[in-house]
């Protein structure tokens, strides 16, 4: 396992597992390098290649950016086994802006060869994907975030299956596409729906590449409506691959919520969700908004 730290500043992802536990659980199986995230890539791809199953941690706003040519070269288009994380993902540093935001992730890192993008949506879907993660040989990214969050599955019921969307809810009339921490808003803003005449179905898209395709035409056969919700930039992420695969097969109306085009404001990842309509009650009237218009 292979860590960036800043100097006096503890970085935790939402299962509550932080790098200091493991390094002291296991010293000979934890390597820090400091503020050098090409170093950190490039080593654990060296160590990789040598038969070693490799764990790049960073926070996702430096190891999707600072090593990016790393992360397309030494892991992706060698074909070695390193599972990059990016901690801290989204707008989870909240008040360090947008040098410290990891907005535009999931386009960079999905546009590159051989390289899949994972954003689980709580501690125990995390948990099914790492062990899933733990017994393939391919690079992966994997986009964590800061604090705690609530569950969306039960501990000992989690109906998770590899690259294959996990289907929250049933509907008629619309479809709701989340990942990461959007999924849990998503399920809230079904039940709304439902309360306001609008039966809308539910996909949690952990998989963004390779992206389920065949859940996604299934779940969305006879929808008026799909929409797509996403901590990310409006431009290549979530929602420009579903829109993409919908307008092949399916053609129908798509909409797809998301950060904006610019830097977001300052605060909690619960204020900058609030003040950009990425919470249930924001996500409800958008759906009965697109169906009335």
């Amino acid at each position: 396992m292979f860590h960036r730290q800043k100097t006096g500043h503890h970085c935790t992802t939402y299962p509550s597992c932080s790098m200091t536990s493991f390094a002291e659980a296991f010293p000979d199986q934890f390597v820090e390098v400091g503020i050098a995230e090409q170093s950190l890539v490039s080593v654990a791809a060296g160590l990789a290649s040598c038969g070693k199953k490799a764990y790049a941690i960073s926070p996702a706003s430096f190891i999707s950016t600072r090593s990016y040519e790393q992360c397309k070269v030494d892991c992706a288009y060698s074909g070695t086994n390193v599972k990059l994380i990016g901690i801290s993902g989204g707008v989870s540093y909240g008040a360090l802006g947008m040098t410290h935001h990891s907005a535009q992730d999931i386009a960079a890192m999905s546009a590159i060869p051989g390289m899949r993008v994972y954003l689980p949506s709580d501690r125990h879907q995390t948990r099914k994907l790492f062990e899933a993660l733990l017994r393939d040989e391919q690079t992966a990214y994997i986009r964590l975030g800061r604090n705690p969050v609530e569950d969306v599955y039960e501990e000992d019921n989690v109906p998770f299956e590899m690259d294959r969307a996990t289907v929250l809810a049933e509907g008629t009339d619309a479809l709701l596409v989340a990942c990461g921490e959007m999924v849990k808003p998503v399920q809230e803003a079904v039940s709304l729906l439902r309360d306001r005449g609008v039966s809308a179905g539910a996909l949690d898209m952990y998989c963004v590449k390779p992206l389920d395709r065949a859940g996604l035409l299934a779940a969305a056969q006879g929808k008026k409506l799909i929409v797509t919700v996403e901590e990310h930039a409006p431009f290549g992420g979530l929602g420009s691959m579903v829109a993409q695969v919908i307008s092949a097969n399916d053609p129908k109306k798509v909409i797809c919520l998301a950060l904006p085009d610019a830097p977001v404001i300052t605060g909690t990842s619960k204020q900058v969700f609030d003040y950009y309509g990425l919470n249930a009650e924001g996500i409800a009237d958008a759906v009965c908004a697109a169906l009335k218009g």
